[in-house]
């Protein structure tokens, strides 16, 4: 943690699969003078993923890693975590499952954002199933990790609603839109509770 302009920053890590769209919200967020952190590293289980790119570009580190083959690899992820001095681990279109000793070891430290109003439609396709069930409105959730998908402590939720004309396609440019605006408060939020 370190003190710039009279504020706290925090050292915070991305993990991605992607094109890193809530990746790149974060990072533009954290350049305001505002915000309690500074995106220090960024993970990726796809090498060729493009928010490791946009990263690259930033300047951050970032890493590949396909650590869910190995706890060998989940501890050279969690070393480079305590080494980089990581407080909070953001997942922002990580597209998969944290091994249980994993979000064990950074309990409490671990959020994600996830495209629907949780507990409604947990997992993958939640666009698909809210149109299937008439919904009126959707949105996005931060929530807390756990070991189990999606169920974690909620931390911040937004709706938008949803229209007749609404798409796949279109709900998502809808959510994701809202999900720029939620992610860096959200993050904001949790540390301001350390």
């Amino acid at each position: 943690m370190k003190k710039s302009n009279g504020k706290l920053n925090y050292n915070i890590a991305i993990f991605i699969s992607g094109r890193g769209s809530n990746l790149k919200s974060i990072i533009k967020s954290s350049l305001k003078k505002k915000t309690l952190y500074k995106v220090k590293i960024v993970i990726s289980n796809r090498k060729k993923a493009e928010g490791l790119l946009f990263a690259k570009k930033m300047g951050i580190k970032n890493y590949f890693f396909d650590f869910t083959k190995s706890k060998k690899i989940g501890g050279r992820v969690l070393n480079l975590l305590k080494k980089n001095s990581i407080k909070l681990v953001c997942l922002a279109g990580f597209m998969r499952i944290l091994p249980s000793y994993f979000i064990k070891s950074f309990n409490g430290k671990i959020i994600n954002i996830h495209p629907s109003l949780l507990p409604k439609y947990k997992g993958l396709n939640t666009h698909e199933k809210v149109i299937l069930n008439n919904e009126i409105y959707t949105g996005c959730t931060v929530h807390y990790v756990n070991k189990f998908l999606d169920s974690g402590k909620i931390i911040a939720q937004r709706k938008v609603r949803i229209t007749k004309k609404d798409t796949v396609k279109s709900i998502e440019k809808k959510v994701l839109k809202i999900e720029h605006k939620v992610y860096p408060k959200a993050i904001d939020k949790v540390l301001s509770n350390l």
